[in-house]
């Protein structure tokens, strides 16, 4: 009785209590050719909302007004603002939730994922509905683009599962003497070739941290080929560091072992 007891206090607390217990991540980012002036600059990394019925507005809105009182310099966000494609829920859902969005006292900037391009990650126009409602509050997003921002480049690449990762186009503008970021959802991309020699920092999203994970084990489940690919810091070859976050939302209501994140860096000189 007493492991039945355990079990399932233990069920609902990854139900009904993890999933919207919010830890806010902090992070030291030393960028190479970073300017004096940013040194000291906070960077909010926030992903994976994933708006929809299976995440409650009211946490996700909470949430974003947490994340402001922060009162961050940049912001990035990294895809999956969405999980199952309906007219209605980009609609209302969506844009509540952006209406509360966090903004960068010096600039603000967005990719997409995999779940932002609908059914089998291959319908464009929802990706183009999801874009609307996020530039409409003043948000940058790119798509195999880069943009500078204060002297820090920010470089961002299409989502790799919905066939949209364009690493020719991404890096036409590339300048290795500058301070670049790289946003690509899906970590998995750190493993192509495809970095015409980038060094910095990537940062990702996409596997939740695999939602739930056993004490002293690794999460049985993740969306990822490389399962290494967990959560967190990853030293990479060629100079490069990739930062996985566990995600603000959920793509199913129960997490264990692994809080869902934002990510506040700190900038300093490479």
């Amino acid at each position: 009785m007493g492991a039945v007891g355990i079990t399932a206090l233990t069920g609902l607390y990854a139900w009904r209590i993890e999933p919207h217990w919010l830890e806010f991540v902090r992070v030291k980012m030393p960028v190479k050719n970073l300017p004096e002036s940013l040194v000291g600059k906070t960077l909010m990394q926030i992903s994976d909302i994933h708006t929809g019925n299976r995440v409650d507005n009211s946490y996700l809105i909470n949430s974003l007004k947490k994340a402001k009182e922060y009162n961050p310099d940049f912001v990035v966000y990294t895809g999956d603002y969405i999980t199952l494609h309906q007219e209605r829920l980009i609609r209302d859902k969506l844009e509540e939730v952006f209406q509360e969005s966090v903004q960068g006292k010096l600039g603000t900037v967005a990719i997409l994922g995999n779940h932002d391009y609908g059914l089998n990650w291959s319908d464009p126009e929802v990706a183009n509905q999801i874009i609307k409602i996020i530039e409409k509050e003043g948000i940058t997003v790119l798509r195999n683009s880069s943009v500078e921002i204060e002297g820090l480049n920010f470089i961002g690449l299409d989502d790799y599962w919905a066939k949209q990762t364009d690493a020719e186009k991404a890096f036409a503008d590339y300048e290795p003497t500058k301070a670049n970021i790289m946003l690509c959802h899906n970590p998995d991309v750190c493993d192509l070739n495809v970095w015409h020699n980038y060094e910095g920092w990537i940062l990702s999203g996409h596997t939740h941290g695999g939602q739930c994970k056993p004490p002293f084990l690794p999460p049985p489940i993740l969306p990822v080929k490389n399962k290494n690919y967990t959560a967190g810091k990853f030293n990479l070859s060629n100079a490069r560091t990739l930062y996985i976050n566990r995600g603000l939302g959920h793509s199913q209501k129960i997490r264990l072992n692994v809080r869902p994140e934002i990510t506040i860096f700190e900038l300093e000189k490479g």
